[in-house]
């Protein structure tokens, strides 16, 4: 029985070739962009769970309160002494380790360099992530100050084997490292990835001030593992004000929260998550399943707009004691069958597109075809898709009465299975125009962002990492690369411009209160010409300058440090920083300093010899870029041989902040389009259908003389009709969405009427042209064809 039912069901697919080729053609681009973003999604979704112990990792977080209690941000930089702190007061607290940001740091092997990423880390870091070990042993690993441990690639990468325990590399060209441990490779969707790790009294050996105790630096990250029987809640009453017992001036509060839950739920608002990066991911599941349930509404849509045609062999199979299931089992098998062929052909799409896929989103997935589990959910896919696709019009196609089959007293034209085509119809372009206004409403908010005033010129600006010789060189790099003609400015700096990671609080000056000391300011060291070479605006006052000897002891606010602090004339003021007393030589305009879509904060920048990280360079733009970044990597070369240069556009590091909203619009772009090209092939389809089912009908028209134009607005009209009430259903949908997304960002654009205007007007203009084109085929031909038989 099953061998017949899949003869006849092949037989059927092969008489209706093109409702077939539809069908498969938009289930397989349905399945192939549902396998993508689901795919995507998974791989947010495990963010931080690869470890055994992931449900047991925790990082502390800070909430940061104004004078009034109120808290201004989250953060999670913490304090040098909170681990030691935690760890011997709290014995809820398994493991405690501290890291630094991730750095590129310089590793020598013989005559060979790279630059790898690389943390300082506490030795119980490598107890709280259970890293796969290849050799050496999680306790020993980073005891010692000169040890270092070694991902598998970069083993490979600087010794050519895995095989490296006690051989030795020189980091940063100061200091010589034994390789004590090799790891597995750490994923990409981990938070705290890296290529090596280097002890923490490694960074204090190499720096002074990490040593010093100090409450009111946040510069470093704290993740512990707690006990499973902890109560987490209680935990957090207990250390909530652990930093202002030790610091009377704070007003911080501690907490604790999940890794696994930081990526996807790391946007915090009065000290409560408020989303993230989930919802990125649920837009993505949202517009995984909108594609797919287009593909599947098209299979309903014309499987029951055939129905004519199959009601007579319907009715025969009833006449002759076909029984209700068989034939429920029948169609279901037909919708089995174009699933599969879809699904292997979505595969072999989601093959080919997946390089592009990784590159646009900056990551590497694939689909791992060994692991039983990659089958099963394909299977199970495919099942669900025939299901969703072949359960409707296999129970409307058996339920035919054989009678009115037979009689042909059936007409699929009126009644419910119309009115469900209608449905369906308006519910794919409703979709279709939520993510083409999703689509403009994003790259309308990033252009806003973008072209946000930055408060300093952009353009023509690089930095270098200030590293090597070129803290003992400075000098003579600067006198160089001016006499070079390459740049016409050069300062050093403790932070690039586009990047805050330095915050200060606890500034005194003249006429404040004493909750003014709870202000938390952005902070910046330089010494001269930070100014000119950014070409950030003096407001009043001047830079620093090396004419002034008592500069040195100098500080410049910002104009929101300025209002916050309430100075009506600034200039000359005293205010003490950092306990010693430092005079307010000039006042800048706002920059945007960190984050694009974020609020201005108020700022200090404090001269400060021996602590630079960045040298910052304005180019000659008469000179020609090129050029002058040329005559740069030369001078850098000889006065800095052993380290590569590493040169930075401003411009492309103010973009890549951009890179996570500019992939969501790309996405969305992307499979936005897609799902309207499934929407026009099922309408498609059904015109095609509709117009041979009324070809009599338009050949009488046209011999009572109707025109081309009457006819084509005949056939045309009512899909347009179902079109046009779409878009008056999906215009307040996408409103409520978009307003909710376009929230989230403290400067942003207006959701203007225009966006879904353009919207409705590019849905009603392509499906206007996908049906116009069959009725014109129609309208035009010869009526002699269709009534000659008569």
């Amino acid at each position: 029985m099953f061998e017949l039912n899949f003869k006849i069901a092949f037989r059927s697919i092969w008489r209706n070739k093109v409702t077939a080729i539809i069908n498969i053609g938009g289930l397989a681009i349905g399945l192939s962009s549902c396998l993508l973003l689901l795919m995507f999604a998974s791989y947010e979704w495990n963010y931080n769970k690869q470890f055994k112990n992931a449900k047991h990792i925790y990082q502390a977080m800070i909430n940061l309160e104004d004078a009034n209690g109120h808290i201004l941000r989250t953060s999670s930089q913490t304090q040098n002494v909170l681990a030691s702190t935690l760890k011997k007061d709290f014995p809820e607290i398994e493991y405690i380790g501290r890291t630094t940001k991730l750095s590129k740091r310089l590793l020598s092997v013989g005559s060979h360099s790279f630059k790898i990423n690389s943390r300082y880390t506490d030795p119980e870091f490598l107890k709280v992530f259970n890293y796969q070990f290849i050799s050496g042993h999680p306790e020993k690993a980073l005891v010692d100050p000169n040890s270092i441990v070694l991902t598998e690639s970069t083993a490979n990468r600087l010794f050519g084997t895995t095989d490296v325990i006690n051989r030795t590399l020189k980091f940063e060209n100061q200091v010589d490292l034994k390789v004590t441990a090799v790891v597995k490779d750490v994923p990409a969707n981990v938070t705290y990835t890296f290529e090596a790790l280097t002890p923490w009294s490694l960074f204090e050996n190499l720096n002074q001030w990490p040593a010093k105790p100090d409450w009111g630096n946040h510069s470093f990250f704290t993740l512990m593992t707690v006990d499973k029987r902890a109560d987490i809640a209680r935990l957090n009453v207990k250390i909530k004000d652990i930093v202002k017992r030790h610091d009377l001036l704070s007003s911080e509060e501690l907490f604790i929260y999940p890794l696994t839950q930081l990526h996807l739920y790391g946007d915090f608002k009065n000290g409560i998550s408020v989303g993230g990066r989930i919802l990125q991911v649920q837009m993505y599941v949202c517009l995984a399943l909108g594609v797919l349930l287009i593909a599947c509404i098209n299979f309903i849509n014309l499987s029951t707009a055939h129905s004519q045609k199959r009601a007579k062999e319907v009715g025969i199979k009833k006449a002759i004691g076909a029984t209700k299931r068989s034939l429920i089992l029948q169609f279901l098998l037909e919708s089995v069958i174009l699933t599969t062929l879809s699904m292997v052909i979505g595969i072999m799409i989601v093959e080919l597109c997946l390089p592009w896929f990784n590159n646009l989103l900056q990551v590497k997935i694939e689909i791992d075809y060994l692991n039983p589990l990659s089958w099963m959910a394909l299977l199970v896919g495919t099942f669900l898709t025939s299901g969703l696709a072949g359960f409707y019009p296999a129970f409307y196609l058996s339920g035919f009465n054989p009678v009115q089959t037979l009689k042909q007293q059936r007409n699929p034209s009126n009644g419910y299975a119309l009115s469900l085509r209608q449905l369906f119809v308006i519910l794919q372009f409703s979709l279709a125009l939520i993510l083409i206004a999703s689509t403009i409403t994003i790259y309308k908010q990033l252009d806003f962002i973008r072209n946000r005033p930055l408060g300093y010129k952009a353009n023509a600006l690089i930095e270098i990492p200030h590293e090597g010789l070129l803290y003992l060189k400075y000098d003579l790099l600067k006198s160089r690369l001016l006499a070079s003609g390459a740049v016409t400015a050069v300062t050093q700096s403790s932070n690039g411009i586009t990047n805050n990671n330095s915050s200060i609080k606890g500034l005194q000056w003249e006429g404040m209160s004493e909750t003014d000391k709870l202000i938390d300011f952005d902070q910046i060291y330089t010494t001269y010409d930070f100014i000119k070479t950014t070409g950030m605006k003096i407001m009043n006052g001047r830079d620093f300058s090396a004419h002034f000897s008592s500069d040195t002891s100098g500080l410049l606010l910002s104009e929101k440090a300025v209002q916050v602090m309430n100075l009506k004339y600034p200039v000359g003021k005293q205010i003490l920083y950092q306990g010693e007393r430092r005079t307010v030589i000039g006042v800048f305009k706002d920059i945007v300093w960190g984050d694009r879509s974020k609020f201005k904060k108020p700022m200090v920048i404090a001269f400060m010899a021996g602590i630079s990280d960045i040298i910052t360079m304005r180019l000659n733009e008469e000179q020609g870029l090129n050029k002058s970044t040329m005559i740069i990597s030369e001078i850098l070369k000889e006065l800095n041989p052993n380290f590569p240069v590493d040169i930075n556009f401003i411009d492309s590091l103010n973009e890549a902040k951009l890179r996570n909203d500019a992939t969501l619009a790309s996405v969305v772009n992307v499979f936005g389009s897609l799902s309207l090209i499934i929407s026009c092939l099922g309408l498609f389809g059904l015109s095609l259908y509709s117009t041979e089912q009324r070809k009599r009908e338009i050949g009488i028209r046209k011999v009572l003389g109707a025109s081309v134009f009457g006819l084509m607005k005949l056939l045309s009209l009512n899909f347009v009709k179902l079109v046009a009430l779409a878009i008056l259903i999906a215009i307040p949908v996408a409103y409520l969405i978009l307003s909710k997304w376009i929230n989230k960002f403290d400067i942003q654009t207006t959701l203007s009427f225009w966006i879904f205007l353009f919207s409705s007007l590019l849905i009603l203009i392509i499906a206007l042209l996908t049906v116009s084109w069959q009725s014109f085929k129609v309208a035009k031909a010869n009526p002699i064809d269709a009534l000659k038989y008569e």
